[in-house]
């Protein structure tokens, strides 16, 4: 015996998988290139560089960027760190803007610095401050 189903004005719907849920975002255009996208499709393969860390062999550049990062989370007790906190522990690795982008993006400007310029992501020390 079947067990009574309870009254519903409104029809039961059932997806059958024929229906369509809008637009396919596969064959959708993305717009212009930026330069950052990594989908690949037919001839396309992942770098050197990103298959060997995918893989964990990461390089001698890969590992101390690691390594800077899980440093950053323990002094800091941070689990996630930002982007901004990212960007200061890139920073004080030594990386600087130097060269034009090779990525397109529309709403920020490109720029570039000197290489020695100083991190500037923490305030001066007092010993620092004396010094210079």
């Amino acid at each position: 015996m079947s067990e009574p189903q309870p009254h519903n004005d409104k029809p039961q719907l059932r997806h059958t998988g024929d229906e369509k849920r809008g637009p396919d975002r596969r064959k959708a255009d993305m717009g212009t290139s930026t330069g950052l996208e990594r989908r690949r499709g037919p001839g396309r393969r992942l770098s050197d560089y990103t298959r060997a860390a995918e893989e964990g062999e990461l390089n001698k550049e890969q590992f101390l960027f690691l390594m800077a990062i899980e440093g950053f989370k323990k002094a800091n007790n941070k689990v996630y760190p930002s982007w901004t906190d990212v960007l200061e522990v890139v920073r004080l690795l030594g990386y600087r803007k130097t060269l034009p982008s090779e990525i397109k993006l529309r709403n920020a400007d490109d720029w570039q610095e000197a290489p020695d310029t100083a991190a500037a992501v923490r305030p001066l020390r007092k010993e620092d401050r004396e010094a210079a």
